[in-house]
């Protein structure tokens, strides 16, 4: 009895050894912090500037009128192909033909007028002539007084010619005009484009512009043989862009198709520049940059919302390290240096926190582009390293030595 006794209170005892055992090792599997944790690897790394705008022809020309009539006639739809001089639309023309038939029965007239006046300049000349011969022979049957009399014949006639010629050109003038106005009642294209906008239709009046009224805008011809996105970059991103930048182009008409480009121009001027704010408003200052688009099948029009992504910089096998591994620090301060004081101002140092052992160490490292998701690392970390790589609010938290302890799964903060 007693030898079974002591066997039971040593079974006991290895019992409680056990289980205090497995509690310790427990603890130390679950103590520490959670965090996600990710291997630092070499990856190709893109930084890019995302801006915003609007697609146009590379050449879009507004076609208005310049006389005022009806539209006769309608040769062309919205969205139609047209070539340069193709015959687009016809105004009413009587009243531009019946000026031109004014204009011309005036000139007609004035150059009867001309004809008549050189007849009696070529009598006059015909007059002085003979007389000056009749003086040069006989002084007494011709007198000074009746010469002076053809010569003046003559200056009459020379200056009667003359503004009967001058009524002739202002005359012409006047038929070259109402010949231009007429003209204007028949619109031709003036290049190879698309009809992207027609604001009339027959039977509609259209006006000429004038001080006050802008007029009547009849169509608007583009060419898109060639399109172009204009958005507008924020300030601190357009030193980032340069002519031929890469670009990739969202428009929201074609969903999540994506279309290529590149930078071909770049303002020079804020599109808001503060001169033109509002007293006391602080509004973004934006620069206008206009990307090319390359050939593609699809039908795009002008005006159409569009997003790029520029590219500004890439990588190709760069150390990358999640965006939210990075963090700042304050420096530790020297307290051996000889003119050390507690109220030094100290640095803050970007790094992220190494896993090693089950602990973390902060480690500062030196940053190149940004990609979408991860940051290029230019030293202080090498491949295969273990970063914290969230959740932010644990990051924030962390210091040199703590425990922490990797998990796949969601972190609760």
């Amino acid at each position: 009895m007693k030898q079974k006794t002591k066997i039971i209170i040593s079974v006991i005892a290895l019992l409680v050894l056990g289980t205090a055992a497995s509690i310790q090792a427990s603890r130390g599997r679950t103590s520490g912090v959670e965090v996600r944790t990710e291997e630092i690897e070499l990856r190709d790394l893109v930084e890019v500037v995302t801006a915003s705008g609007n697609i146009r022809a590379l050449r879009t020309v507004d076609v208005s009128s310049e006389v005022s009539a009806k539209v006769s006639e309608l040769l062309v739809d919205e969205g139609e192909d047209v070539l340069r001089g193709q015959i687009m639309l016809r105004l009413e023309p009587d009243q531009y033909r019946a000026a031109v038939a004014r204009t011309e029965a005036s000139l007609a007239q004035a150059r009867a007028g001309q004809t008549q006046q050189e007849a009696n300049l070529l009598q006059a000349e015909r007059d002085l002539n003979r007389l000056l011969a009749l003086r040069a022979r006989d002084t007494v049957l011709v007198s000074g007084l009746q010469v002076d009399d053809a010569r003046t014949r003559v200056d009459v006639a020379v200056a009667t010619l003359a503004s009967s010629q001058h009524g002739v050109s202002q005359w012409q003038a006047s038929v070259d005009e109402a010949m231009e106005q007429l003209s204007k009642t028949i619109f031709r294209a003036p290049m190879d484009g698309k009809v992207t906008r027609l604001n009339v239709e027959e039977g509609q009046t259209v006006i000429i512009g004038t001080m006050n009224n802008a007029g009547s805008l009849v169509l608007t011809i583009s060419d898109l043989s060639v399109i172009e996105v204009v958005v507008q970059v924020d300030e601190t991103d357009v030193p980032a862009i340069s002519i031929g930048d890469s670009a990739s182009i969202r428009i929201d008409a074609f969903g999540d198709r994506e279309f290529t480009g590149h930078v071909t121009e770049i303002g020079n001027s804020a599109i808001n520049p503060p001169s033109r704010q509002a007293a006391g408003q602080q509004a973004a200052i934006d620069f206008e940059v206009v990307l090319t688009l390359e050939l593609n099948d699809a039908v795009l029009r002008p005006d159409l919302s569009a997003t790029a992504d520029i590219v500004t910089e890439s990588r190709a096998k760069a150390l990358g390290v999640p965006i939210i591994a990075l963090t700042v620090r304050e420096e530790e301060p020297d307290t051996s240096a000889a003119d050390y004081s507690e109220d030094d101002e100290l640095d803050d140092i970007e790094g992220v926190f190494v896993v090693s052992d089950g602990t973390v160490t902060f480690t500062a490292v030196e940053v190149g582009i940004a990609g979408q998701e991860y940051f290029e690392i230019l030293s202080g970390i090498s491949v295969g390293d273990t970063v914290v790589a969230g959740p932010y609010q644990r990051i924030r938290q962390l210091r040199n030595g703590d425990a922490v302890r990797s998990t796949d799964e969601p972190v609760i903060n």
